[in-house]
């Protein structure tokens, strides 16, 4: 009976650290990488990231993102705090800027960077108007290209997320180790840099950037990693199994999907 009680030990401990009851096994889905030899925790959200995520002035079209998005969970993994600079690539319409913007607070500052294509095509209206938002006053808008995102003012950055866009970087035409290079510039020593993006079959590279709006895991690690950052942790609250991999994860074309897409979450830092 000893000798089974310890055996148990291990699997009883999984179990608290992870909160759950242990899921079934899931089917192997083709292309999908190997698992973690380990499940990471689940991140604790602080109570100034669920204020802002819970603010009662949050517009109902972000809340419908939330479920599928985490955002609390991701911004606890990244550590964003009150008071820090960050930034963000492409913000696009501004939702996660805006929650970025409400996290760090009036002492601290947000650079919303997009590249000029994705304005004129598709956000210059919805973020010019998220931006009249008296409580986005500590946001700077940066339009710029992605090989130079961020304004020379934009140092010694605490964070910069990139989230669910690095696809978009490659058939945007971004230079990458450019881009990834003025990043690690931008950070301080210690200074995170977060990824979160719809994962793409094992060996595939950049080769679903725009037909399935995926990109493969192992392609971002080494492109970020070319440019001197060190991946810390990954992060494992949006990941799903189930997903074949196979279908658009774009907004427009996801449809009935849109949020079920497996999705990376690495954290990468400069030493």
């Amino acid at each position: 009976m000893l000798r089974r009680t310890i055996h148990a030990l291990p699997a009883i401990a999984l179990l608290v650290a992870c909160g759950q009851a242990a899921p079934p096994p899931a089917s192997p889905v083709a292309g999908a990488p190997p698992p973690a030899s380990a499940t990471p925790a689940i991140p604790v959200v602080p109570a100034y990231v669920r204020a802002a995520v819970d603010a009662a002035d949050r517009s109902p079209d972000d809340r419908a993102l939330d479920a599928g998005r985490k955002p609390d969970l991701m911004l606890a993994f990244f550590g964003i705090q009150p008071g820090m600079k960050v930034a963000e690539l492409v913000a696009g319409a501004g939702y996660t800027s805006e929650l970025l913007s409400r996290v760090v607070g009036p002492t601290g500052k947000v650079y919303a960077e997009n590249p000029p294509f994705i304005l004129e095509k598709f956000a210059n209206v919805p973020w010019t108007a998220r931006l009249s938002k008296p409580i986005l006053a500590n946001v700077v808008r940066a339009d710029r290209e992605l090989d130079e995102p961020l304004p020379p003012e934009a140092t010694e950055l605490d964070a910069v997320l990139c989230v669910l866009v690095y696809h978009d970087t490659v058939w945007l035409g971004a230079d990458r180790d450019k881009m990834n290079q003025a990043v690690f510039k931008s950070l301080k020593h210690g200074g995170v840099y977060g990824i979160v993006d719809h994962s793409a079959k094992v060996g595939s590279g950049v080769s679903g950037v725009k037909t399935v709006h995926r990109i493969e895991e192992q392609t971002v690690r080494e492109e970020v990693q070319r440019a001197g950052f060190q991946l810390a942790e990954e992060g494992a609250f949006l990941r799903n199994p189930q997903d074949t991999r196979d279908w658009n994860g774009s907004p427009k074309e996801a449809g009935d999907r849109r949020g079920t897409s497996d999705r990376f979450v690495l954290k990468f830092r400069k030493p």
